[in-house]
């Protein structure tokens, strides 16, 4: 599938117009539902198999985030061959205690993989998180940037967004 087709089948799939809280605490009118393209499994294997391409060729463990970036990852993993990390929003209090679960992270290069970005808060706070437990984080990668300030934000972290399509390619799709 191009990239054009995967940027139109994504925005039809998932963007709602109304009024919409973002976790950056924004308020917009325009929405891209995450959980309406990950909840497709043609789709997201079509969209696993995109970001792959991506992927640094350094990437040894993909770590998805709490709660979007679970399907994803899973996905992507499936067609990079690379182990995976999910990543909780916080430590469990119970049976292992861990942030990540899954793949071992510590002195690895991991990748950060989120399903949709606006300010980049959550990977920033993952990745500061990830660092301190012993992990090489370098780069996020997301399906969709939506080109509020996240790149920046991860920049000024030392860190590289990769993003498979913006709120521009989106919006260009219809």
């Amino acid at each position: 599938m191009s990239r054009s087709e995967l940027a139109h089948r994504i925005h039809a799939v998932s963007h709602l117009t109304g009024d919409f809280v973002l976790r950056s605490g924004r308020t917009t009118t325009e929405y891209f539902d995450k959980y309406r393209f990950e909840g497709d499994p043609v789709l997201l294997d079509a969209i696993a198999e995109s970001l792959a391409t991506l992927v640094p060729t350094s990437t040894e463990v993909l770590a998805g985030l709490e709660m979007g970036g679970i399907p994803v990852v899973t996905a992507l993993s499936r067609h990079t061959g690379l182990p995976c990390a999910f990543v909780r929003k916080q430590a469990k209090p119970y049976g292992t205690c861990r942030l990540a679960e899954g793949a071992d992270i510590v002195g690895r290069r991991v990748l950060v993989v989120e399903d949709v970005v606006t300010s980049g808060g959550q990977i920033v706070l993952s990745s500061t998180e990830l660092r301190a437990l012993g992990a090489d984080v370098r780069e996020a990668l997301c399906v969709i940037d939506r080109e509020q300030g996240g790149a920046e934000a991860l920049a000024a972290q030392g860190m590289a967004l990769l993003s498979l399509l913006t709120a521009t390619d989106l919006r260009q799709a219809i």
